[in-house]
């Protein structure tokens, strides 16, 4: 991708008051119709939500949506739908023990709940925050419970595909281990034995920065310094010996490729999880204090920006946004794709602006570790936020249900739809490219403000914007 101009948050604020004001419509209207006997509403099929069994890992992110958009609006209303539905619908999430996504789930319901009271956004309530507290706690703990030891200390939460999978995307829910750690919680093992949320946390990142991100370092016969950073969305384990055994991807177009959702969940889980490791004493690392402190942060990092590079030079268009996978078999066709902007209505591969929105939130987070020497990474992120708040990436239709058009959830399996006039998806939505929409503008409203946004502080900390 190519920055043209330099942008700052305050610009965007216009643009996304649009966005967070159709989003508080679109949010109440579906909550009004949805009849959760159905599932959890995923993606959208001519403009109308729709269930996809495999798992109910979007549920959250309905409810969150309603969250962000109070938020945003102020509108009572979104407040208490969503806190309604999370009363009767969520507490299985809570207790879940067949997912790796309990990050997504739960940070984005109880979580936001317990932030917008500490920030003095809700009413305080003792017993309504114990409530949060305790759902975010046992939520972290079981997702920490679904672990697979490796050799020499590593280890991962394995995905639900089975302890063998170690999955790109749980970078992204490993915030729920760090909430349950900061407030005081570990897991119980065999015997009472107390195991660290924060030491589950750590290695899980590290394993999967090792296994799943691709530094040109010669691993397999693809692994080129030109494509440093590529990102592997499933790695693959003996979980009897511990022996990795090779890459493999479920939703992208091959294990040697990048399917774009999977580096976004890398950008933004790594840059998330440097923001909450800088901002623990070295006291909360055990043992080995600031050694392991300041060697968990530079392999993050390392992750962070190999990934971010490889999204910026390899992975996008001109204009910063994504095809679904870096290798889909046909971008060939589109003639020098990655220098000219992105065509959610070409006839060859879908764009995925899920992944972009997703992405552009971990560039601007980055872009707020790194200071002086991150600018170039925030900059990425307010480009591909700009292009994400317009048309044809913004949903405008009062009729059509979805905020973030042009999404894609699993293309190898067909479950997008593609229009009768169309060849490929195109023109659809997706639960969680709407909340990570409405997260991104959070973030660059706070931004603008002055002060900063993360999923582990409630004190609206004053930063430079």
């Amino acid at each position: 991708m190519i920055v043209d101009k330099i942008r700052f948050a305050a610009e965007l604020l216009p643009v996304a008051k649009r966005a967070f004001d159709l989003a508080a419509e679109k949010t109440l209207r579906l909550n009004g119709r949805w009849d959760c006997e159905k599932g959890s509403p995923v993606i959208t099929v001519a403009g109308q939500y729709t269930s996809r069994s495999w798992t109910q890992w979007t549920q959250g992110f309905q409810y969150g949506n309603g969250l962000l958009s109070f938020e945003l609006t102020g509108n009572p209303a979104l407040l208490r739908s969503a806190k309604e539905n999370i009363v009767q619908h969520m507490a299985g999430h809570v207790t879940h023990t067949g997912v790796h996504d309990h990050g997504f789930n739960n940070i984005s319901t109880y979580g936001h709940l317990r932030r917008l009271m500490l920030e003095g956004k809700t009413l305080f309530h003792e017993g309504e925050l114990l409530f949060y507290e305790l759902a975010l706690k046992a939520s972290g703990a079981v997702q920490a419970a679904r672990w697979t030891d490796l050799p020499g200390g590593e280890g991962y939460i394995y995905s639900f595909n089975g302890k063998h999978s170690l999955f790109i995307d749980t970078v992204r829910t490993l915030r729920i281990c760090g909430v349950a750690h900061l407030l005081g919680h570990s897991l119980l093992g065999e015997q009472d034995r107390h195991i660290s949320l924060l030491a589950r946390l750590l290695v899980h990142a590290k394993t999967s920065a090792k296994y799943n991100i691709y530094y040109g370092e010669g691993r397999d016969r693809y692994d080129s310094p030109e494509v440093q950073g590529r990102t592997v969305h499933e790695a693959i384990f003996n979980p009897a010996s511990g022996a990795f055994r090779c890459p493999s991807s479920q939703q992208g177009y091959s294990p040697f490729t990048t399917w774009t959702r999977g580096l976004a969940w890398a950008i933004l889980g790594f840059a998330e999880q440097l923001e909450f490791l800088r901002s623990l004493g070295a006291n909360e690392f055990g043992v080995n204090g600031v050694g392991e402190r300041d060697e968990s942060i530079a392999v993050l990092e390392r992750a962070a920006r190999a990934t971010s590079d490889f999204y910026m030079r390899q992975g996008s268009a001109l204009d910063g946004i994504c095809y679904w996978d870096t290798g889909g078999p046909n971008l060939h066709l589109l003639d020098d794709w990655k220098l000219k902007p992105a065509d959610p209505f070409n006839d060859f591969e879908p764009v995925d602006a899920s992944a972009s929105a997703i992405a552009a939130q971990g560039l601007l987070r980055l872009g707020s570790i790194l200071g002086v020497d991150g600018q170039s990474y925030t900059q990425a992120g307010l480009a591909i936020a700009e292009k994400l708040l317009q048309e044809p990436y913004l949903s405008i239709d009062p009729d059509h249900e979805g905020l973030l058009l042009q999404s894609i959830y699993h293309y190898p399996n067909g479950w997008d739809y593609t229009p009768k006039s169309a060849r490929i998806p195109c023109g659809e939505s997706s639960m969680w490219g709407d909340y990570h929409l409405l997260e991104l503008i959070l973030l660059i409203t706070r931004i603008a403000d002055g002060r900063y946004y993360t999923f582990f502080q409630t004190d609206g900390t004053k930063v430079q914007s």
